[in-house]
C-alpha cells in the first residue's frame, strides 16, 4: 500500500465499509422503532448512524482540502515554531531558614525538624 493508489483504494473502502456498517445499524434501529417496543431514541438513531456513517469520508475530504491549499500556499512541509516555555524563577533565599530546608518543602522541613529534636534528645539523654 506504498503506492497512492493503493492509499486511494483503501481510503474509499473504508468509508464505503463505515457507510455501510452504520446504515445497516440505521436499519436495525428503524425495525426497533417500527417495533410495539420502539421509541423516538430509536428514530433518532435511526438518522444519527447514517452521519457517523459519512464521517470518515467527510474526514478524509477536508484532511485532502487542508492539504491541498498548504501545498499551494508553500507551506505544505514547514513544522509549526517550537512554544517557548516559560521559565519558573528560582524561590528566593529566606535568611531566618537554613540553606538544607530551603530547597524542601514545608510539610518535609518540619519532618526533618522534628527528627532533629528527637536526635538531640537521645544525645542528652546518652550522656
Amino acid at each position: 500500500m506504498g503506492s497512492p493508489w493503493g492509499r486511494r483504494i483503501a481510503i474509499v473502502a473504508t468509508c464505503l465499509v463505515s457507510l455501510l456498517v452504520c446504515c445497516g445499524l440505521a436499519w436495525w434501529q428503524w425495525d426497533r422503532f417500527t417495533s410495539a417496543n420502539g421509541t423516538f431514541q430509536n428514530l433518532g438513531y435511526v438518522l444519527q448512524w447514517p452521519l457517523f456513517g459519512l464521517f470518515p469520508a467527510f474526514m478524509f475530504w477536508r484532511i485532502r482540502q487542508l492539504r491541498q491549499k498548504a501545498e499551494a500556499d508553500g507551506t505544505a512541509n514547514e513544522r509549526p515554531a517550537p512554544v517557548p516555555v516559560a521559565e519558573v524563577p528560582a524561590p528566593r533565599p529566606r535568611p531566618d531558614v537554613p540553606k538544607q530546608e530551603q530547597d524542601e518543602d514545608e510539610e518535609l522541613a518540619a519532618y526533618n525538624r522534628y527528627l532533629r529534636e528527637l536526635n538531640a534528645r537521645d544525645q542528652q539523654a546518652a550522656e
